[in-house]
């Protein structure tokens, strides 16, 4: 169910971090390597990425496979950013809303990314949905579960949540509202990266030295450095530091790089 990235560091062209790689999140597309449900992500793909001195993402997103989007490539080869989130999807159900339902979702200053799928949906969330004001759901930005996720970060944001709260009580409760749902969440603000672990898998590249950090579904190459991060942990990342909560307790565990 997707594949999805996250990057913090010096500007990089967006091809480098997303093409060239052996393992890039472009051949993810087709052949993930540690993709527990699915297999083939070819039912749309986005990026989006922050431009110097302006707090607002650009995005670019598109219904069909990444690998047959000549338009990317190109994008790809020439957009540099220090800030980067993409993902490529594999849709839970056929039809629903192609471009509209690609991540990455964006509001104001924030990015946002759903690998995974809420069980039972769209009924077992239907309490949680009655807790939202009608204009809320009336704006999603697809009929899918992870807009749906979207618009529950999205309002803790408004609130004033952090990153790392924005992920974690959604997560709990819609675990709780549908046990067994898989709740990849991945959100970026351009110079914090936030994601949660939950039902598949996780990992983080962190280079101190160079000040840059990747969050990303698995990794795009065989580099030593890469980190799994264990199942039900929230992961809070900026260029230099990282911290690993466990979701499910109050302390922290902290790895400073």
């Amino acid at each position: 169910m997707c594949r999805h990235i996250a990057y913090v560091g010096p500007p990089v062209a967006l091809g480098r971090l997303l093409s060239e790689p052996e393992h890039s999140l472009v051949r993810q597309s087709w052949e993930p390597r540690r993709q527990r449900y699915g297999t083939v992500n070819a039912d749309g793909f986005g990026v989006g990425w922050y431009a110097p001195g302006d707090p607002v993402p650009a995005r670019y997103r598109r219904a069909g496979p990444v690998w047959g989007d000549l338009g990317f490539a190109d994008l790809a080869r020439v957009v540099s950013s220090g800030a980067v989130l993409a993902a490529v999807r594999d849709a839970t159900w056929a039809g629903a809303d192609g471009e509209a339902a690609a991540a990455p979702f964006a509001d104001g200053p924030w990015l946002f990314s759903h690998n995974g799928a809420v069980r039972d949906w769209p009924d077992a969330v239907a309490p949680l949905a009655a807790g939202l004001p009608p204009a809320e759901l009336l704006r999603l930005a697809a009929r899918t579960d992870s807009a749906f996720v979207w618009a529950l970060v999205l309002r803790r944001l408004r609130a004033g949540d952090d990153l790392g709260t924005a992920l974690a009580e959604p997560v709990r409760e819609l675990a709780s509202a549908a046990p067994g749902s898989r709740l990849n969440l991945l959100l970026t603000d351009g110079a914090t990266v936030s994601a949660t672990a939950w039902g598949d898998s996780l990992w983080y590249l962190a280079d101190a030295s160079a000040g840059r950090t990747v969050v990303a579904s698995e990794p795009y190459d065989d580099d030593v450095r890469w980190r799994e991060v264990p199942d039900r942990t929230l992961l809070t990342a900026t260029r230099t530091r990282v911290r690993l909560t466990p979701l499910k307790e109050s302390a922290p565990e902290e790895g400073v790089l």
